[in-house]
């Protein structure tokens, strides 16, 4: 019997395993996680963060009580969505009865869910790989640990797609999570089991972690609130990835949170605890609380992108973004056209190469024989294998026959790079990121709004089309500034059809792929969300803004799902 046939019979074993493990262990929970919400859980999921951890360290609340609550609406969100991984509410419980956690924190006592990719001791940490099974720690990871000294109490961990660079959220090892809004459609990705359970309620916060949009996406489509942080502001110890040592776009783990107000205080909380303590990579910039004042205090100039060059946005992305402009207009803020800004025609193909400079082969050394693999993941890893001179027809046939500069633009080196070229490369994303540094500080924006995909969440398996159609997210991954996204209306059939007059084939072919799976009709209320820029390091600022925003929508602000009301 061959080795790969040998290896392809592990995989199939070790998915069953961990499928039967995690059903076993939530067949094994007690009484308490199941059930209808009484009115005392009622009561807990209608707080705010902020709120519980007063009454916990008051001792007007058992966080035992709170954990039962979120550990009860999570495995309802998972019934419906299959976001969950592995399911830590048993030592959850142990960790409370062990003094393990720190109930005097800033969290004291908050369920925070988490990526699969995170390191939790005594549990495996797989990322989508059946290569990676029965890999687990001893100990937490250094993330885990400074959130429990906070006093939060980490409960479940979160679906995500094999490889991590898809805007869907499945593998064979955990199977496909799928939307809250609508099952026949992703939650995104790569931080898509988060935000499928966030969107539902089951969490009120959680981390992820984005490196072309992996928590800006998932927020956008499944109606939930996500903080892109600069590098170094955020811990990113004590984790598994996919893809180590790719640095030439860092991959950055940020907050989630179910609203506005969580996701700041969540924010504020883990910078308060000083995470360059825990991670040698995090800068010792401590929170700078004056900053909300400041922005509150005066009338913002805020910059719109309406299109990044590639895709234009969908209707239902138009609209959400043309709400949000006239909200602020309302208030009295300056909202302009961004302009001249520097091509992102341009920042789409570096950061691309830069992602990808391995020609796709880290992530595929993990993948075993055999293993599903995601469309998009797929689609990149065969156009990197093209031998040179198939790539090089290829590219004259959408260069001079389909007249596509955009995505011959984007095939024509997607490849394996050398050192060299990779020098290059980055060179070359240093001087786009100085044009970026030279136009704001001529335009003295605030802030820009733009869409944080062209479409809203799209069905599944499309990352087939349209896995380049992240240029929204990506560019400002690449720029390495801090960006939020907010969820801000639903998909309208009525309003947000495409053109009749739109021919699809004639476009890109990025946005060919994009519009290809557009359909306002089947998307009917699912979620639309707006993003929110700064620059490198302004948290605070973008966080600040984001309220600014959801206080001017004023009674158009987004109603959250409350996936309990669905039993």
């Amino acid at each position: 019997m061959g080795l790969s046939l040998l290896d392809y019979l592990q995989h199939r074993r070790d998915c069953r395993f961990k499928q039967s493990e995690r059903a076993a262990r939530v067949a094994s929970l007690p009484e308490v996680y199941y059930g209808p919400i009484t009115p005392l859980e009622g009561s807990i999921l209608n707080q705010p963060i902020a709120s519980l951890v007063s009454s916990v360290h008051s001792g007007a609340t058992s966080p035992l009580s709170i954990l039962h609550t979120y550990g009860k609406v999570a495995l309802k969100a998972h019934t419906k969505t299959n976001c969950l991984t592995e399911i830590l509410l048993p030592s959850a419980e142990q960790w409370l009865e062990s003094g393990d956690i720190n109930l005097s924190g800033p969290l004291a006592g908050i369920p925070v869910s988490l990526k699969d990719t995170i390191i939790v001791g005594g549990y495996d940490t797989t990322v989508g790989f059946s290569s990676f099974v029965g890999n687990k720690s001893d100990t937490d990871g250094p993330m885990v640990r400074l959130l429990k000294d906070a006093g939060a109490v980490p409960h479940v961990k979160t679906n995500l797609p094999i490889t991590l660079l898809s805007f869907e959220s499945t593998n064979e090892v955990w199977g496909r999570c799928t939307n809250p809004h609508n099952e026949k459609y992703s939650p995104g990705g790569s931080t898509g089991g988060e935000s499928a359970l966030l969107g539902f309620g089951g969490s009120r916060i959680g981390v992820g972690s984005d490196v072309a949009g992996s928590v800006r996406l998932p927020a956008h489509w499944s109606g939930c609130y996500a903080l892109r942080c600069s590098t170094g502001r955020w811990p990113k110890a004590g984790i598994a990835t996919s893809m180590p040592g790719q640095e030439g776009v860092p991959s950055v783990y940020s907050p989630m949170a179910r609203t506005l107000g969580d996701l700041e205080y969540f924010t504020r909380s883990v910078i308060h605890m000083e995470p360059w303590r825990y991670d040698g990579s995090v800068h010792p910039l401590k929170w700078r609380g004056e900053v909300e004042g400041e922005v509150k205090g005066r009338k913002l100039k805020v910059g719109v992108l309406r299109t990044d060059g590639v895709v234009d946005p969908s209707p239902a992305c138009a609209r959400a973004l043309k709400m949000v402009e006239d909200a602020l207009k309302r208030e009295g803020h300056s909202v302009v056209d961004v302009e001249g800004a520097p091509n992102m025609e341009d920042a789409l193909r570096i950061a691309s190469r830069l992602l990808n400079a391995d020609g796709c082969q880290m992530f595929e050394s993990f993948r075993r024989p055999g293993e599903w693999n995601d469309a998009g993941a797929r689609q990149l890893r065969k156009l990197a294998a093209l031998p040179g001179l198939v790539r090089w027809v290829y590219w004259l046939w959408v260069k001079y026959v389909r007249r596509d500069d955009v995505w011959a633009g984007l095939v024509k080196d997607w490849r394996p790079l050398s050192a060299w070229e990779n020098w290059h490369l980055v060179k070359e994303r240093e001087a786009y990121r100085t044009k970026w540094f030279q136009w704001w500080n001529e335009q003295k924006f605030d802030v820009i709004l733009a869409p944080p995909n062209a479409t809203p969440a799209l069905p599944h398996d499309a990352m087939g089309d349209a896995v380049s159609s992240c240029g929204y997210t990506f560019l400002f991954n690449l720029l390495d500034y801090t960006a939020g996204v907010l969820p801000v209306t639903r998909v309208d059939k009525t309003v947000d059809a495409l053109p009749k007059g739109l021919i699809i084939k004639k476009l890109n072919g990025v946005a060919r792929g994009a519009y290809k799976h557009y359909d306002a009709e089947k998307m009917q209320g699912l979620p639309v969300g707006v993003q929110v820029v700064g620059r490198r390091l302004e948290e605070e600022k973008v966080l600040a803004v984001m309220q600014v925003v959801e206080d001017a929508l004023g009674k158009e602000k987004y109603e959250l799902l409350d996936g309990c009301a669905l039993d």
